[in-house]
């Protein structure tokens, strides 16, 4: 007698046992804040996730039960994923695929309609069991671009603040480096940044990660040098210190969704500067939104603006610990909840579970 499901074999799990989950990537800040502690994660770890590769899927397919897929646009393993022999693959082999969308346009392609981003994003959410992303207003795009229904998850907890370590008041933080390699012009970010420190009342802070110090322009490096701004070059690993020391941090990127350093901000107590486009507002309310020009170029005038704006508030409060644990719980809830339906279940029309956003 043949099993029910094509993939299940004598010695495979079955129901009650723990569901085998593999990610990709296989493990990052949000990856681990998401994933629910009875899941089993399936490896191997690694930079590039040997499950993009459609041998070793068919080989492995048996060992697990999910396949998630996280998206950043833009990376490696997203333009992978999204190849016809790849998602043909997954879905010759039956193995349900989950995707949450992180962001909806990749960083400095303009606002939206990037052709290669709407390519890779349909070719996923066509082969995509469910979808999750982090804000409604993401959800609506999603559905009115690619006419998939998403699930909204909030972005839950991913930094402890150091009960040590204590903000300076006026200090503005931008971060510079490959981390913000889609801003055409660093020279005019950190002026409009500047000014608006200065006539704020504050200074300027450019943060940079040791590993990238090559990055770091010459017009930084004259502002430095003059005084005028204060050039710190942290070690790679410390981004959380780094943020929690500041009044206010601004988000460099012209164009984007959702942003991982706005929840650390949110978790440490430091005042978030976003642009206008996205869901950032949506993320964190507590955000002081900067405009963009058309194709996401920057608006200085609208920056400098926007961060006197944040140092005339009040620094926020580190966010409450039990609240922010019972908000990843539920989000943990959800993620499991929907592994144990894929599990269940031996086929399902694509978008079929999860029809309606949690947008609670």
């Amino acid at each position: 007698m043949m099993p029910d499901d094509p993939r299940e074999t004598e010695g495979s799990p079955r129901r009650g046992d723990p569901v085998r989950v593999a990610t990709i990537p296989y493990a990052d800040p949000y990856v681990d804040a998401v994933l629910p502690h009875d899941v089993e994660r399936v490896g191997p770890s690694g930079e590039l996730s040997p499950w993009l590769d459609v041998d070793y899927l068919a080989e492995h397919a048996g060992d697990l039960d999910v396949l998630h897929l996280h998206t950043a646009p833009g990376a490696a393993h997203v333009a992978v994923a999204a190849g016809e022999c790849w998602a043909e693959t997954v879905r010759r082999l039956g193995i349900p695929l989950v995707v949450t969308v992180h962001g909806l346009r990749a960083p400095g392609s303009g606002c939206p309609g990037d052709a290669v981003t709407d390519a890779h994003l349909a070719a996923l959410l066509s082969t995509a069991e469910v979808v999750f992303t982090l804000t409604p207003g993401a959800a609506d795009e999603i559905a009115e671009r690619f006419g998939r229904t998403a699930i909204v998850v909030a972005h839950p907890t991913v930094a402890l603040p150091d009960p040590e370590l204590g903000a300076d008041r006026g200090v503005v933080g931008l971060r510079l480096g490959r981390i913000s390699a889609a801003v055409t012009d660093p020279g005019a970010l950190v002026r409009a940044a500047l000014s608006g420190a200065v006539s704020g009342g504050g200074s300027l802070r450019v943060l940079v990660d040791a590993a990238d110090e090559p990055w770091i322009g010459s017009a930084v490096r004259k502002l430095a040098a003059a005084g005028e701004l204060d050039l710190v070059v942290h070690p790679s690993g410390d981004w959380v210190r780094q943020l929690q020391q500041l009044h206010v941090a601004v988000l460099p990127e012209p164009c984007g969704s959702h942003s991982r350093d706005l929840e650390v901000c949110r978790d440490v107590g430091t005042r978030v500067v976003a642009p206008s486009c996205g869901w950032y507002a949506e993320q964190w309310s507590d955000v002081v939104a900067y405009g963009t020009h058309e194709h996401g170029r920057l608006d200085e005038v609208s920056l400098a603006a926007a961060i006197g704006a944040a140092l005339a508030r009040p620094m926020p409060r580190p966010a409450d610990r039990v609240w922010r644990a019972e908000q990843q719980a539920a989000v943990r809830r959800v993620h499991a909840d929907v592994y144990a339906q894929l599990k269940d279940a031996v086929h399902l029309v694509p978008g079929e579970l999860g029809a309606g956003p949690d947008r609670s």
